[in-house]
């Protein structure tokens, strides 16, 4: 009987969690100040529970596949590979989802961490 509370217990959990993640499906449309420019980028979302995937395309890198995407309450996480200039590099996104608004930073791989980009989504 004991383990069958625990179980409920783990379950309920598991499902208060992935109740409480934020929806973020759909199309976003994202802007970042670099280089004393302004860059665009699209992300696609899709979520299924606290998984997150899809895609994202900006006219400098082209389009990526969204990997190790995680969604866990209004904060999300993925990865993407990204061509620049002939390399591939994998980048990792870290955000909050407000409301219709989405805010992202990215460190791109490099000596000393390299440059951080802050981007800012609003659902499209």
């Amino acid at each position: 009987m004991k383990r069958l509370l625990a179980l409920a217990s783990i379950l309920t959990a598991i499902f208060v969690a992935a109740a409480s993640a934020a929806d973020i499906s759909g199309t976003w449309k994202g802007t970042a100040e670099n280089q004393g420019g302004t860059i665009e980028r699209t992300f696609v979302f899709k979520v299924d529970g606290t998984k997150l995937t899809g895609e994202t395309t900006s006219e400098m890198m082209g389009k990526s596949v969204i990997t190790d995407g995680k969604i866990d309450g209004d904060n999300i996480s993925f990865s993407i590979t990204a061509n620049f200039q002939g390399n591939d590099m994998k980048l990792t996104y870290k955000g909050k989802v407000a409301g219709d608004t989405i805010k992202l930073s990215v460190e791109f791989p490099g000596g000393g961490g390299g440059p951080t980009i802050e981007w800012t989504l609003k659902k499209a």
